[in-house]
């Protein structure tokens, strides 16, 4: 299973990345059909397959404003980031992408977004491959 890694620059607390040609990079030359998933290192981000659309991102952020309240939680005691840890865990932390002729077999708007809710940070995302 080919695995490789890159990383991530945020810029803002809560936000968006579009990481789907750095996915798409990792998949080896000669891999024809499978699978591609792609898994961020840490709890206070996450990944989506969602359209890239500034106005849409710009949405996903004020829905996860208001889905999770910034302040009021225990672990907020420990460090003050609970927030970003509660909208991590609703996200997920990893996709998975068919591969067909090479190709992430991804819909005409779908994309790869990193969603930062604890930035700004360096993240690191971690991308394995499976052939068939």
């Amino acid at each position: 299973m080919p695995q490789s890694t890159f990383s991530v620059e945020t810029d803002a607390w809560l936000t968006t990345v579009d990481v789907t040609d750095r996915i798409a990079d990792a998949v080896p030359d000669d891999l024809e059909s499978g699978t591609v998933t792609a898994f961020v290192q840490h709890t206070t981000a996450g990944l989506l397959v969602q359209e890239n659309e500034p106005r849409l991102r710009d949405d996903l952020e004020s829905f996860f404003r208001e889905l999770v309240p910034d302040e009021g939680h225990a672990h907020d005691q420990l460090d003050g980031n609970a927030d970003s840890h509660l909208r991590a865990a609703l996200i997920g932390p990893d996709v998975t992408i068919p591969v067909e002729d090479g190709e992430l077999a991804l819909g005409t708007w779908q994309s790869v977004l990193l969603v930062e809710c604890d930035g700004p940070r360096t993240r690191t995302v971690v991308v394995t491959t499976v052939g068939e």
